[in-house]
C-alpha cells in the first residue's frame, strides 16, 4: 500500500490524546492524512456537514466497526467499514453515493497503521464508486479502546426499478445465496491465538452494489428482499425473515455453498457455518419463475460465482427455519444465542 500511496511525512509516529483535542494536532492529522487522501469537492469544504444532491427517495444506513484484529487475511477494518455500509445501502435496492466516516482512535496507535487503513478506505471507496463527504475524529486514552473503531453512514438514491420489501414475500418464493458462506468468520479466527489452517483463508469482504444494481436493472420487482448475513450468519438472518413474515423457510443443506477449507475449519473448531459471519455475501428472496435466471446473472460476477438456490419460503412451520440433510433428516435452525466469535466486524 505504501508504494501505491506513499505515506506523507508526519511530525509524529503515533496517535496522541492531542490529536483529539480539536486544535493544532487534530488539524495536522486531518490535513496531512484524512483530507489529503480522501479529498473531493464536497469534503474539501470542511463544513460540519455536507450538502448533497440526491433526488427522489433515498436509502440511509449506519454501522460501527470494532473488528479484532484490525488487519486480517483479505482486508482490514478500513475496507470493511466502507464495504459494510455500501452493502447495507445496496440491500435496500439503492445506489450508494456518499459516506460519512468517523474514527475513534486509541492513544498509541502507530501512524503507519492509521495510514494503511486510510489507503484501504480510499481504494474501497473508488471500487464501490462512493465518496466520503463528512466525518469526525476522536481520540481516547491508551487502554480505553482497541487501536481504532470506525463508524460509517451511507446514503444512496433508490433504483427506480427496485421494490424491496419484506411484506412482498410469499410462500413459494425461492431463497438464493450469492456466494460461499462463513469465509469471513474463519478468516478472522485463523489469525487469532496462533491458529493455523492448511491454507490461508481470505475474508470475502467486498462491495456488492454492482451486483445488486445489475440484478435490479434486469429483474426489477421479481427481487422481493435482499439481506447481507454478516454477524449471526445465514441462520440468524433467515430466522429474522421467518419471524417477521410468519412464514417458514425450508433449506437444503447440501445446496448451501461453502469452501472446503472453511467447512473443515468449522468442523475442527466445532462451529456451525450457518451462524458464522460473512462480509461479501447476500441473500435474495425472489419470485420462483425468475430464480434460475437470477442465479445465472449473479454468476457473471466473480464475487458471486457460487451463487445458488438454497431453499424455499413455505407456509409450513410458520416463523421457523428448517434444513434438510442428504439423508432427508430435518433440523430446526434457531436464532443464534450470544456470539460464536466476538469482535468479528
Amino acid at each position: 500500500m505504501h508504494l501505491q500511496c506513499p505515506m506523507p511525512k508526519f511530525d509524529f509516529d503515533i496517535i496522541t490524546l492531542g490529536h483529539g483535542s480539536g486544535g493544532l494536532l487534530t488539524n495536522k492529522l486531518l490535513d496531512t492524512g484524512v483530507f489529503d487522501i480522501l479529498k473531493n469537492e464536497t469534503l474539501d469544504k470542511r463544513h460540519d456537514g455536507a450538502i448533497l444532491n440526491v433526488e427522489g427517495p433515498i436509502a440511509f444506513s449506519t454501522d460501527s466497526f470494532v473488528i479484532s484484529p484490525t488487519f486480517f487475511p483479505g482486508g482490514d477494518i478500513g475496507e470493511l467499514a466502507v464495504n459494510g455500509t455500501v452493502n447495507d445501502v445496496a440491500m435496500c435496492g439503492a445506489i450508494p453515493k456518499y459516506l460519512s466516516l468517523s474514527f475513534i482512535l486509541e492513544e498509541g496507535l502507530p501512524m503507519t497503521e492509521f495510514w494503511d487503513i486510510l489507503v484501504s478506505i480510499k481504494y474501497a471507496c473508488e471500487k464501490a464508486g462512493v465518496q466520503v463527504v463528512t466525518g469526525d475524529t476522536k481520540v481516547v486514552e491508551r487502554g480505553s479502546g482497541d487501536k481504532i473503531f470506525i463508524n460509517t453512514t451511507g446514503i444512496g438514491s433508490m433504483h427506480p426499478k427496485a421494490n424491496i420489501s419484506i411484506e412482498r414475500i410469499q410462500a413459494g418464493d425461492k431463497i438464493i445465496v450469492s456466494h460461499q458462506i462463513a469465509t469471513h468468520g474463519m478468516a478472522i479466527l485463523s489469525v487469532r491465538k496462533g491458529l493455523e489452517f492448511e491454507t490461508t483463508i481470505q475474508s470475502d469482504t467486498t462491495h456488492l452494489n454492482d451486483v445488486v444494481i445489475s440484478l435490479v436493472e434486469h429483474f426489477g420487482a421479481d427481487i422481493k428482499l435482499l439481506r447481507d448475513p454478516t454477524r449471526g450468519g445465514l441462520a440468524s438472518t433467515l430466522n429474522e425473515i421467518a419471524r417477521d413474515t410468519q412464514l417458514g423457510i425450508s433449506l437444503d443443506n447440501e445446496l448451501i455453498p461453502i469452501n472446503s477449507q472453511v467447512a473443515a475449519a468449522c468442523e475442527i473448531l466445532g462451529l456451525d457455518p450457518l451462524y458464522t459471519a460473512n462480509e461479501g455475501v447476500f441473500i435474495a428472496i425472489v419470485k420462483p419463475d425468475s430464480a434460475d435466471a437470477i442465479v445465472a446473472e449473479m454468476r457473471q460476477f466473480e464475487k458471486c460465482s457460487h451463487a445458488a438456490i438454497i431453499g424455499t419460503v413455505t407456509e409450513d412451520y410458520a416463523g421457523k427455519v428448517l434444513t434438510t440433510n442428504a439423508l432427508g433428516g430435518k433440523r430446526v435452525v434457531s436464532m443464534q444465542i450470544g456470539e460464536q466469535l466476538p469482535r468479528i466486524c
